[in-house]
């Protein structure tokens, strides 16, 4: 799906934004599709890597059906190369490399039945990056809503405009990564742009997909104060309703000479994110700034433990249940 056929058997893969032009035998960036005699193939359609049974908090999607289970699956693979990734086992492996892969095919009806079988709502796209198995996943969230069940993905969000309007009758949900605020991050560290994750923010938005994003504060890197003020900003110029996940870096992968994120450093970026009128801010792989607050009348509405739900007061109108003010999200 979603690439063009050019001269001499070269493609245009317009699937995510690095927009690959790829000669024959040659492969995408992301290492998951190959040019095969002038024809754009996906590898890795159905060939999962990973699925669990989750709570819909550890996407983390809080607005989202909460205290709910979400069927989360990966294959191998990633669009991005981000140097402190915490799922680099599976995200950093392609069949490009010719390595012996340990997944095994499901289709797309197998995982709808296993969702529904472990009792979840929604099935997550989740753990690697789901715009690279695209196919895959768009087949399978057809048949997943026609079940009844929700769709999001969590993604780093550098899909096209053209791949949301394809999945967007489909996809209920998406935690986004906004890593940075600047392009030399991006490019530097992630081996990409910043420009169309914040267009594809936008893009979600405007299509009706409940949005919440997640930054990861390392240290050094993407925690000045002026930049945490950019990150809060934009969220804000597109919906003050959007959760902002602020969470703490662990040294991970080839990012192993930093040290984790300081909890003031958390904070500060939370009453950044409070001072440029987000509603709901959360910290993330800390135990505070868990818990959902009315914003109108302060009363605690979602109470979260660790990656779980403890109570909720919103009614079935999706109303806080002291004032009655609308709180926005999707609820059961």
């Amino acid at each position: 799906m979603l690439y063009e056929k050019l001269e001499n058997k070269k493609v245009h893969c317009k699937l995510c934004s690095h927009n690959c032009n790829i000669p024959e035998s040659k492969f995408g960036f992301c290492g998951a599709r190959k040019n095969i005699d002038g024809t754009l193939y996906s590898l890795v359609y159905g060939e999962i890597i990973a699925a669990h049974t989750d709570p819909i908090e550890k996407k983390p999607l809080y607005h989202f059906l909460p205290g709910s289970k979400s069927f989360s699956i990966a294959t191998p693979g990633c669009n991005f190369r981000c140097s402190f990734c915490q799922n680099w086992q599976i995200s950093q492996i392609t069949k490009k490399e010719n390595r012996q892969i340990e997944n095994r095919f499901v289709k797309p009806e197998d995982v709808v039945e296993n969702a529904l079988n472990q009792g979840c709502e929604s099935i997550s796209y989740t753990y690697t990056e789901p715009t690279i198995f695209f196919e895959y996943a768009y087949d399978t969230a057809k048949i997943a809503k026609k079940q009844g069940l929700k769709n999001t993905f969590v993604t780093n969000g550098y899909m096209t405009n053209e791949a949301l309007e394809k999945i967007s009758p489909f996809l209920d949900a998406a935690n986004v990564d906004l890593k940075s605020f600047r392009d030399d991050f991006y490019k530097k560290i992630c081996k990409a742009n910043l420009k169309p994750v914040l267009d594809s923010i936008k893009k979600m938005k405007e299509l009706g997909i409940w949005v919440e994003v997640t930054t990861l504060i390392v240290p050094d890197q993407n925690d000045s104060e002026e930049e945490l003020n950019d990150i809060a900003d934009f969220i804000s110029s597109v919906g003050k309703e959007i959760p902002w996940h602020i969470s703490r870096f662990h040294p991970d992968y080839k990012y192993n000479e930093s040290y984790p994120t300081p909890i003031k450093t958390l904070h500060k970026a939370y009453n950044i994110g409070k001072k440029h009128g987000l509603k709901y801010v959360y910290l993330g792989n800390v135990l505070d700034e868990k818990d959902t607050v009315c914003p109108k009348c302060g009363e605690i509405l979602i109470k979260r433990d660790y990656m779980g739900l403890n109570k909720i007061k919103i009614n079935k109108n999706g109303e806080c249940t002291k004032c009655n003010i609308p709180v926005d999200g999707v609820w059961s």
